[in-house]
């Protein structure tokens, strides 16, 4: 029998996972999730073009499923907060989850015990290809893809491979136990056996709880099901083999060290073993919840939950987290520039609001704990479907771990696990139920659905390769502004002629850049640090507005602005800059800081210094503060405030005691302030703070007169 449309679909879907993981962009000039997201977007088109062609199935209709309401009414919601969030993001939003129900529905309309297997060895091969980078990165530092934290593979980031890595372990797994070619059996067990070795590499905390959890679960579906595993059949050489496989690639391979000098100066633990006993335990530090990583995700998880209370029922908009909670950070918080709340579940409540992402979460909870109970009461011994949901049940499980600490229903490889999860247990509903429920019947479309349908497909498919190629020229116009930008500042500050040739390239770059898409705030944000270093003000501002205008909660984007213009003497502009600081940190230290910096450059000087003499005085400030404080009051010559400074300092930060005595020694003897007998017992009071071996070299440094004194 000749394979019809629906059998292309299946392939399609296979394909799809095979490359999403195992294919990388070898430059910067496109991002990896955007080449990912390119792919999974054309594979779910293609195979529902495939699904609803003349003649493309050979199952009797399309199959409806309750759940797909979750993500649908995700996707409307996002639409509809166009007219009043972010209009960009929210559209993003929207195409996300209207690609995440295709591929839900697609899956459930062609997904059954004969062609879930390709679908599933899809998986399985893009995972292993994948898992290779991340060797040889972690071996042998290889460098076909840019990279973040390292090894990442494909991913950009070692956090992303590692979450999609145990998403899909549970179905290299399948693969392995189900296996029933002796002479495959060593090759299976050695792929399965370096995806798990490539995640140890990773040391990504989330994603090595998930894998501790799931070995227990994994035994206890393998041998509650254990008459529908291959392995059953195995003879005893075989078993041998795939243990001896299994124990020299994770043991042996988990022993060599890494040749990756990033791994290396991180101190995580040289070896995969090490490395991933070594992340996992640091979880237990005290200091991760102070100064690490922990404590940087508690800290926006806190702002999400304060945007979740002020805006409970409607959220703040579909992709809007980031636009918004600079208004719902701490007033010290100097994490502007997250993108996502590393918890999806958090995320989606406070951009979703409780109507919707409340009552699509518990309805998709409770699909889950309903969806295990089924599965879990089938009798091994007579229903085939049970190991499959099972093993389903085991990746979402795995999933739903890693979002809390991380975006993984953002990015495509994961985003696109969620969907097949979910189709792969709600078309097995229906072969547990064949009868036509109100929340599951399959139906045969008339024929103007089925025209209508493709001709929205193949718009689709119009749409996404216009989209793709506008993404990706505007990551190549931006990426190479950046790097033109980094080449402008290092040759004008050599002294290098071409210095006003990379200036001009990068500015047209970065204006074709914007004018494709002016909402990519972290690459355009990046080309005006170049320019603002070298006193390029007019065109770090403008660029910065650009940003503003798209992200108009951001701080730190206003002050940069706002110090632009000041310093191009443009004092009405800045102004307006300021009150928009102002307005997102209102009692801030560092507002204060901005504020006296703008009046110092607009010569209102005793304004600035009475401003910081009344913050001394109410023992309001902070490191930055009172550093400015000194540097106005010595710039200016208003010793008072600089004296008054260094002894905030002294007085405050007592790691500091040392260089303010100085400091302030220097101030009683080189200014209006001069005072011998002062100036001694400061030098004398610094050099108590010196650790004896930097004594002489303190002594030194005292100016002659006062020397033979210390």
């Amino acid at each position: 029998m000749s394979p019809t449309f629906s059998d292309k679909s299946v392939l399609a879907l296979a394909w799809m996972m095979f490359l999403v993981p195992a294919l990388g962009v070898p430059s910067l000039l496109m991002l990896q999730d955007t080449l990912k997201s390119a792919v999974a977007a054309f594979g779910i088109l293609f195979a529902a073009l495939m699904l609803v062609w003349p003649g493309g199935q050979r199952r009797p209709g399309w199959l409806w499923h309750g759940m797909l309401w979750v993500p649908i009414s995700l996707m409307a919601y996002a639409f509809g907060s166009m007219v009043w969030s972010h209009t960009f993001l929210a559209g993003v939003e929207g195409i996300r989850w209207f690609l995440l129900s295709l591929l839900l529905w697609v899956g459930l309309t062609t997904l059954n015990l004969q062609t879930a297997p390709k679908v599933i060895w899809g998986m399985h091969g893009g995972l292993v290809v994948a898992s290779l980078w991340t060797v040889l990165q972690f071996w042998w530092d290889f460098k076909l893809f840019p990279q973040g934290p390292q090894p990442a593979s494909s991913f950009v980031n070692r956090n992303f491979f590692a979450e999609y890595a145990v998403t899909v372990l549970p179905f290299s797994v399948w693969v392995l136990v189900t296996a029933r070619r002796a002479r495959w059996l060593p090759w299976v067990a050695a792929s399965v056996a370096i995806n798990v070795l490539a995640l140890l590499m990773t040391g990504t905390r989330s994603a090595l709880i998930a894998l501790f959890l799931l070995i227990p679960v994994l035994l206890l579906v393998l041998t509650r099901y254990r008459t529908h595993w291959a392995f059953e059949t195995w003879n005893r050489s075989n078993r041998i083999v795939v243990a001896f496989i299994m124990v020299m690639v994770i043991g042996g391979g988990g022993s060599i060290p890494s040749g990756n000098a990033q791994v290396q100066r991180e101190g995580g633990g040289q070896t995969a073993l090490e490395r991933s006993i070594i992340r996992t335990a640091s979880i237990a530090q005290r200091a991760e919840y102070t100064t690490g990583s922990i404590s940087i995700r508690t800290t926006m998880w806190m702002a999400t939950a304060r945007m979740m209370l002020a805006q409970p029922w409607t959220g703040v908009g579909a992709g809007a987290w980031e636009v918004q909670v600079p208004r719902y950070q701490r007033v010290d918080s100097v994490l502007e520039n997250d993108y996502y709340a590393h918890n999806e579940l958090l995320q989606l409540l406070s951009e979703y609001g409780v109507v919707v992402g409340g009552l699509g979460l518990a309805f998709f909870f409770a699909y889950l704990l309903q969806a295990a109970a089924i599965t879990w009461h089938l009798k091994e011994s007579q229903n085939p479907e049970a190991p499959l949901r099972a093993v389903a049940l085991c990746s979402l499980l795995a999933l739903l771990i890693v979002s809390n600490a991380g975006f993984p229903w953002h990015l495509a490889a994961c985003g696109c696990m969620l969907s097949l999860n979910m189709a792969l247990l709600g078309s097995s509903d229906r072969r547990l139920r064949p009868q036509d429920t109100p929340t599951m019947h399959q139906y045969n479309p008339p024929e103007g659905q089925g025209h209508l349908a493709r001709a929205v497909l193949v718009g689709c498919l119009c749409l996404a390769l216009y989209i793709t190629w506008q993404a990706q020229q505007a990551e190549k116009y931006l990426t190479q502004a950046i790097q033109l930008a980094l080449k402008f500042g290092l040759a004008e500050q050599s002294g290098d002629p071409a210095a006003a040739t990379f200036k001009a390239q990068a500015l047209d770059s970065v204006r074709a850049g914007i004018a494709i898409n002016p909402h990519y705030r972290r690459l355009t944000a990046e080309v005006a640090e170049p320019f603002a270093a070298r006193g390029d003000w007019k065109n770090a501002t403008w660029i910065l507005e650009s940003v503003a205008s798209s992200r108009p909660n951001v701080p730190v984007i206003w002050k940069a602005i706002a110090a632009g213009y000041a310093h191009q003497g443009d004092h009405q502009r800045a102004e307006k800059a300021f009150q928009e600081v102002q307005r997102l940190r209102p009692d801030s230290f560092s507002t204060v800081v901005l504020r006296t910096s703008l009046l110092t450059l607009a010569g209102r000087t005793e304004q600035a210094a009475g401003l910081l003499h009344q913050q001394l005085s109410a023992n309001a400030f902070d490191f930055e503060l009172v550093q400015t404080a000194y540097a106005i009051g010595y710039k200016t010559q208003n010793w008072e405030l600089a004296e008054r400074s260094l002894e905030a300092l002294i007085r405050t930060w007592p790691e500091q005691a040392a260089d303010g005595y100085f400091r302030l020694g220097k101030l009683y003897t080189e200014t209006p302030l001069q005072n011998p007998q002062k100036a001694i017992q400061a030098f004398k009071s610094g050099l108590a703070q010196v650790p004896d071996a930097q004594r002489q070299s303190y002594i030194e440094q005292v100016p002659n007169p006062l020397r033979s004194q210390m």
